[in-house]
């Protein structure tokens, strides 16, 4: 118990530093421009990238010499990114022995890249469930976060607004880095569809939703800072989402707020269900045309060529999931050498190119953290670690359901991502358990139960 009153995770006590590598990594996944990467080390050589893998090396490294102890902190998430990881090197070593057909130099190369991304996303979750030994802990990570995001969507209303990206100027002057791929606005009805900092708008549009009912909780439950500044991030949040004129967006944008509200406080969820409704109104009056463009959007039907490439995809997918049934043509090795062959569906994406093994393990890596999520806000005695649950909940329902509108793992931000909301619903898990236990142990007058600690944490090299 700590002095708050609120129980501790494993090694809670353990007087950890602050894992400022962690912070860096989780900051520059929203403020740092994904395609800007290093040159030496190419399309994997991105800011946010880099720090990930340092922290999979770290962590790695000082469980293998004893300095600290991973089985302490066992929970659904974890379980299902080393499934990830097993499927992955399942997948690739098919490939690399030949099993999966021919392959070319691309091809390697691409499947190469997904298996670092696949151990960068290893390097965040576990490490943002070992850091969250206290809700305080996960405060501190989640204001870095958010200072990021902010960056982000200040970025992307300038680009709004004055239909033009600072970024252009910004990266001129990022000494050492090279551009990896053009990015670019794209048109939606009489508007501009902006990306932030991120890849593409979709990406900006469903991160942008993941990260609303996280920033509600910071809102709610931060006492550090100014509560009115916390909910300007909570509004430039919903402007980023809606300026990106996505149907996955606004998908998300329901997912969150049908899931967040319920576990609001009595007075937060009030207000929420008077100013959700009035400030989408607001927004669609004082943007003119905005409202006409999204119901468009949402209403084309078979008509918007957008959905026909999806729909067209399912045929392709079929054809090669039957070549290669059990493990595909191998990690990230699909390279269409015709757009319309692109798969604007990751399940169909990893199923052609992981296959049935591979499609099961993404599968869970989504949803099971949501489930633990659910679970541990449902099981919370108190409404700060229980709207915590929610929002990670929240987040991880909206990236499995948009996962099936475009190639979500594609994009960066929103693969490095995913495994910090893993990672979350990890330390969540953790202090709900160790709330339970608690409570059993004292309403039956036994013996406390024994929260697994090992004194061997109180120095954590990737801290």
């Amino acid at each position: 118990m700590n002095a708050t009153g609120h129980l501790d995770a494993p090694g809670a006590n353990s007087g950890v530093a602050n894992p400022w590598l962690l912070k860096g990594a989780l900051f520059s996944i929203l403020a740092f421009p994904p395609y800007m990467v290093l040159a030496p080390l190419g399309a994997s050589g991105s800011v946010p990238q880099v720090l990930a893998l340092l922290l999979f090396g770290l962590w790695g490294g000082s469980a293998i010499l004893g300095l600290h102890n991973p089985v302490d902190y066992r929970h659904p998430g974890r379980a299902v990114v080393l499934l990830m990881i097993l499927a992955s090197c399942a997948s690739y070593l098919a490939l690399f022995a030949g099993l999966s057909g021919s392959s070319t130099a691309m091809g390697r190369a691409a499947a190469d890249r997904w298996m670092l991304l696949i151990l960068a996303s290893a390097g965040i979750a576990f490490a943002t469930t070992e850091s969250v030994r206290r809700l305080e802990d996960a405060m501190q990570l989640v204001r870095w976060l958010l200072a990021g995001a902010s960056v982000c969507c200040v970025i992307a209303i300038f680009q709004f607004v004055t239909r033009t990206d600072p970024l252009e100027a910004i990266t001129d002057y990022m000494i050492g880095f090279v551009k990896n791929t053009d990015v670019g606005s794209q048109p939606r009805g009489m508007f501009m569809r902006v990306a932030g900092t991120t890849m593409h708008p979709i990406e900006l549009g469903v991160v942008s939703s993941m990260l609303l009912p996280l920033s509600v909780w910071r809102a709610v439950h931060d006492k550090q800072g100014s509560r009115l500044l916390h909910w300007i991030t909570v509004a430039l949040l919903v402007l980023a989402n809606a300026m990106t004129v996505s149907r996955s967006a606004l998908i998300g944008l329901l997912i969150a707020l049908l899931v967040t509200i319920p576990f609001l406080p009595r007075v937060e969820r009030i207000w929420a269900i008077v100013v959700a409704p009035l400030g989408a109104a607001m927004l669609f009056l004082t943007v003119p045309g905005l409202i006409t463009t999204m119901i468009a959007a949402t209403t084309a039907g078979n008509t918007d060529p957008s959905i026909t490439y999806r729909t067209n995809d399912y045929p392709l997918a079929l054809r090669l999931l039957g070549d290669r049934p059990w493990l595909g043509i191998g990690p990230g090795t699909w390279i269409p050498t015709r757009p319309i062959d692109n798969f604007d569906n990751e399940y169909l994406l990893v199923a052609v190119t992981m296959g049935v093994v591979g499609l099961i393990a993404f599968i869970a890596y989504l949803l099971v953290p949501v489930l633990a999520s659910f679970m541990a806000a449902w099981n919370a005695k108190e409404n700060d670690i229980s709207l915590l649950s929610a929002a990670v909940a929240a987040a991880g329902l909206i990236a499995t359901v948009t996962s099936g509108a475009f190639d979500s793992m594609s994009f960066p931000v929103f693969a490095l991502l995913c495994p910090f909301f893993i990672g979350l619903s990890g330390g969540s898990w953790l202090i709900v358990k160790s709330q339970l236990e608690t409570n059993r142990s004292t309403l039956w007058e036994s013996t406390p139960v024994h929260v697994p600690h090992n004194r061997r944490t109180q120095w954590i090299p990737f801290q």
